[in-house]
């Protein structure tokens, strides 16, 4: 579940390269859990982005990129499933498990 979202970010900001492991990972997270508050918060998805941009929120802005893949990600959950569970750690987690094989997608898709 989490897996198609890390693809999300890869493919929405593949400009990640000046992060270490740890930083871009962490932000990748912030990303997801900011996306799940603004749903668990009532916001509507089409306003999604703005909103939490209008928050200015402290991850870099390519990160933003993201956040309508992500937006469509967590929109499709049950909301009990959002309660359940923290995303953002999750997707973080996933990321630094996932980090080798993110790096050589990446330089895949830089190469098509």
């Amino acid at each position: 579940m989490i897996r198609h979202a890390l693809v999300a970010i890869v493919l929405a900001a593949p400009a990640y390269a000046a992060e270490n492991k740890e930083e871009s990972c962490k932000y990748q997270g912030q990303v997801m859990a900011a996306v799940q508050q603004a749903r668990l918060d009532g916001v509507k998805q089409d306003e999604v982005v703005e909103t939490i941009l209008a928050a200015s929120p402290e991850w870099p802005d390519q990160y933003s990129n993201a956040l309508p893949q992500l937006s469509a990600h967590i929109y499709s959950l049950r909301k009990r499933d959002l309660r359940k569970n923290d995303f953002g750690a999750i997707l973080e987690q996933q990321c630094l498990e996932n980090w080798d094989q993110i790096q050589e997608m990446k330089k895949q898709l830089q190469s098509n």
